[in-house]
């Protein structure tokens, strides 16, 4: 993993890496970051671990708006992590872009 030239971002490996339609868990500044490829071509992360039991996020089913957890499947909007049922927490959500062939995740609040 290196740094992009962008301020804050990391470079987390390359787009081919990710499968359309799946994610991947990374390891950026010691903080597990699930990082998934849309169907159209985009990127999204967020926190790799479920707020309600520790699933695997990276492992779950995603659309372009949410992604699913693999163990009871809750779902977790990629815009702001809010778990689309209530009494369940959220995922942190990063923002995540394609520059060249690579990847990268930013960790601050900012999403753009």
């Amino acid at each position: 993993m290196t740094t992009d030239t962008a301020p804050g971002w990391v470079v987390v490996g390359s787009i081919a890496d990710l499968t359309p339609g799946e994610g991947r868990t990374y390891v950026v500044d010691g903080r597990q970051v699930a990082v998934f490829r849309l169907s159209d071509g985009t990127v999204r992360a967020t926190g790799a671990v479920c707020p309600h039991r520790g699933g695997p996020v990276a492992d779950g089913q995603i659309d372009t708006e949410t992604v699913v957890c693999p163990l009871h499947q809750y779902r977790f909007r990629f815009a702001d992590g809010s778990c689309t049922d209530d009494g369940i927490g959220s995922l942190e959500v990063f923002a995540a872009r394609v520059d060249g062939d690579r990847v990268a995740v930013r960790l601050t609040a900012d999403l753009s």
